[in-house]
């Protein structure tokens, strides 16, 4: 029937295109003068002057200041209004669970981090997710039920089968059959999941390093080895949701891994991951190995060498930049990708040194050649990630206006 919301061509529908196209224009340039949106859209002064009267009586835009420093009056100034919608994310770790909310406009109102040691989780994960969530919303100044959606990244993936996590069992917890029905009934937002690097790799494609670009590799090494794969623009993840689980790559230089899901490792983990720096270094005659956590020490060994012209902590560079081209050989050889992401705290502790060193490599061991720049996203990337798709589907639900 002509003239309803989902009629291509009708008023309606060119209307909610234009108020959609007017409302990215805000996000991406800030606040802009009905003159100046009407010049970026095609738009005359008197449709454009309509626009803005409907975002704003719809509460999308608000009115934030005039133009100065022009001849003539001042002119109104108009930006999308964050108040408009909130997004959550969540980033999933053995140890903790870090959560945010983010205002429509992808500003950070509120943060919390909840600790979750212990292989025994002392409360289920739906409290833990939801207190992980409620301190967020609290931080922010919010209700619960302010948050329009809730993106939750974990290592490993979600079987879309079975609902069970797969790739992860270092994960206590989160491994029953019923938790996502039970996470599904406890919340009362929509709830994704994604694994964890596909959000880096999202939060880079964004805001990062993959602007602009339709195929890359995200590689990431960090408590763990994983990478994301965006072919055409989009994620990548395989049958199971196991895509990018190259911890588990059988490669040269180490010995096969058998029962890999037992093991949670594999040969590309085991000859790269970050627990082979420390025990790298002292096979080079490095002494002043940091302790604690092997990814603490992995990324201030490699930030140390990066700095060092020569010795055994360059030796120590050159090593694992082998290693690390080892693995990428297989990915860029079968994928053909424009660019490499190197990201994680053990990757981009080495800097441009460590960046160059694995490109020269790679050219040496595989026929493609992919770019290979360090992510630029380092303020808790997974999290970013989740925001960003958080976000991205709240905005496709709250800017259209054809409905």
């Amino acid at each position: 029937m002509a003239g309803t919301a989902g009629t291509p061509g009708t008023p309606r529908v060119l209307r909610a295109m234009n108020d959609r196209a007017a409302l990215d224009l805000l996000l991406e340039h800030g606040p802009l003068s009905r003159t100046r949106i009407g010049k970026l859209t095609g738009l005359s002064k008197p449709t454009a002057s309509q626009l803005l009267a409907r975002l704003e009586a719809a509460g999308l835009v608000r009115v934030t200041g005039t133009s100065e420093g022009r001849p003539g009056p001042n002119a109104q100034l108009y930006a999308v209004n964050p108040a408009a919608a909130y997004a959550a994310g969540l980033d999933v770790t053995p140890h903790r669970i870090r959560a945010a909310v983010a205002d429509v406009t992808g500003r950070t109102v509120g943060e919390f981090e909840l600790p979750t040691p212990g292989r025994r989780p002392a409360h289920p994960v739906v409290r833990q997710v939801s207190d992980a969530l409620d301190g967020a919303v609290k931080a922010a100044g919010l209700a619960r039920d302010d948050v329009h959606r809730l993106v939750i990244g974990t290592p490993g993936a979600f079987d879309p089968g079975t609902g069970r996590l797969r790739y992860a069992s270092h994960l206590p917890g989160w491994h029953s059959p019923a938790l996502l029905d039970e996470l599904a009934a406890a919340l009362p937002m929509p709830v994704e999941y994604e694994n964890d690097v596909n959000l880096v790799a999202v939060a880079e494609q964004r805001l990062g390093a993959a602007r602009g670009h339709a195929d890359f590799v995200l590689l990431w090494n960090q408590e763990g080895m994983g990478a994301a794969l965006v072919l055409g623009g989009r994620l990548h993840r395989g049958w199971t949701g196991g895509a990018g689980e190259v911890g588990f790559l059988p490669v040269p230089g180490t010995p096969l891994v058998r029962q890999v899901t037992k093991a949670n490792s594999g040969g590309y983990q085991e000859l790269a991951g970050s627990q082979a720096v420390p025990k790298l270094a002292r096979e080079l005659g490095i002494e002043d190995v940091p302790p604690g956590p092997y990814t603490e020490a992995a990324a201030e060994l490699l930030a140390r060498a990066a700095d060092h012209a020569g010795g055994p902590h360059q030796e120590l560079l050159r090593t694992y930049a082998t290693r690390l081209a080892t693995g990428l050989a297989s990915l860029v050889s079968v994928l053909d990708p424009e660019l490499v992401v190197l990201s994680g705290s053990a990757l981009t502790s080495g800097g441009e040194v460590l960046r160059a060193l694995v490109q020269a490599e790679l050219e040496e061991l595989a026929a493609a050649r992919p770019r290979l720049v360090v992510g630029d996203v380092h303020e808790h990337p997974v999290l970013r990630g989740a925001l960003e798709s958080a976000l991205a589907a709240t905005r496709d639900e709250v800017f259209d206006t054809s409905r």
